[in-house]
C-alpha cells in the first residue's frame, strides 16, 4: 500500500505522523470516506465540501482542495482496486500535549484499501447511549470516534453490523457510520440534521433522488416502520432485515428496493453529483 502523507506518497511502513500530532493526542481532526470503484472516486466534490465544513467547525484552516485532489489521484493510481474505501484525514498537526493547538499547520493523510460489496440487507441494534444534538462538534465528521467504536462492538456482539442512536430527547438520530431511513405508509422518512445526525453524502443524494422527507421521528418508530434502510458511502442503500428482536421479513421491501435501483442508476450516470 502507498499512502499520501502531507506532501507525497510513502510506502505503508514509512507512512508516519508524529506521536504528538493533535489528531492522535486529542482527536483534533476531521475525515472523509470516499467510495472508489474502477479507479474513480464517487461524489468527491461533495466530500471535499463537507471536509471543509468540518474543518471550519473545529477551527482548522480550510483544506486545499487542489492538494487533496492531487493526493487522491496519486493514491488511487498507486493502489489499483476494483472497489475501495478511500480515507482522507485532516488533523490539527504537530502540537503540544493538551488541548491547545500548535502552529505547525495541519496534517493530511490519504489512504486507500480494498472493500467488499455489502449484502442487500443487514441487522441493526439500538444502543442505550445518546447523540448530543446540541454539542460543539455535532454534525462534524471528526476523528473522535471512540463512542462509535464502543457502539459498533455492541452491535457485533448481537450479530448486527450497525448500532442506532437516539438523541437526548429520545428521537431517532443515526448509526455509528450511517444514516437511517424508515418507510411509513409508502413514504420514506429520515431524521433531520437538527436531530444531531451527520449530514451524510449518501443521505443527501437519497433525499434528492427519492423524495424522502426529513421528519422528527421517535425512536420507537423502529418498532412499527414498514421498512427500514441505512445509507452510507460503502453501504449506498442497504435494507434492514432485523432491528433488535424485530424481524422485517422480505427485506429489501418494495420501497427500499426501488430506492436502491434509483440510487444505483443515478450514481452510475454521474460520478460527481
Amino acid at each position: 500500500m502507498r499512502i499520501w502523507v502531507n506532501d507525497g506518497l510513502r510506502d505503508a511502513d514509512d507512512a508516519r505522523l508524529s506521536v504528538l500530532d493533535h489528531g492522535l493526542t486529542v482527536g483534533d481532526g476531521v475525515f472523509e470516506t470516499v467510495r472508489v470503484a474502477g479507479g474513480r472516486p464517487f461524489a468527491l466534490t461533495r466530500h471535499l465540501g463537507r471536509l471543509t465544513r468540518s474543518a471550519r467547525g473545529l477551527g482548522l484552516a480550510d483544506p486545499d482542495h487542489d492538494e487533496v485532489r492531487r493526493a487522491v489521484a496519486a493514491v488511487i493510481e498507486a493502489n489499483p482496486v476494483e472497489l475501495g474505501r478511500l480515507r482522507i484525514t485532516y488533523t490539527g498537526g504537530l502540537s503540544p500535549l493538551g488541548s491547545d493547538r500548535g502552529d505547525a499547520g495541519p496534517s493530511l493523510v490519504v489512504a486507500l484499501g480494498e472493500a467488499a460489496r455489502r449484502p442487500d440487507s443487514t441487522a441493526v441494534v439500538t444502543v442505550p447511549w445518546t447523540r448530543n444534538e446540541r454539542g460543539a462538534v455535532t454534525g462534524l465528521k471528526t476523528t473522535s470516534y471512540a463512542e462509535n467504536v464502543v457502539a459498533l462492538a455492541r452491535a457485533h456482539e448481537h450479530g448486527a453490523s450497525e448500532a442506532l442512536f437516539p438523541n437526548t430527547v429520545g428521537q431517532l438520530c443515526e448509526g455509528t457510520g450511517s444514516n437511517v431511513f424508515v418507510v411509513l405508509g409508502g413514504r420514506i422518512h429520515t431524521p433531520p440534521v437538527a436531530s444531531g445526525c451527520l449530514a451524510g453524502i449518501t443521505r443527501a443524494l437519497c433525499v434528492e433522488w427519492t423524495g424522502a422527507q426529513e421528519t422528527d421521528l421517535p425512536l420507537d418508530v423502529l418498532e412499527r416502520a414498514d421498512e427500514i434502510f441505512l445509507t452510507s458511502t460503502l453501504r449506498d442503500i442497504q435494507a434492514v432485515h432485523r432491528v433488535d428482536g424485530r424481524q422485517l421479513p422480505g427485506a429489501p421491501g418494495p420501497v427500499t428496493a426501488k430506492a436502491m435501483r434509483v440510487f444505483d442508476e443515478r450514481a452510475a450516470d454521474d460520478l460527481d453529483p
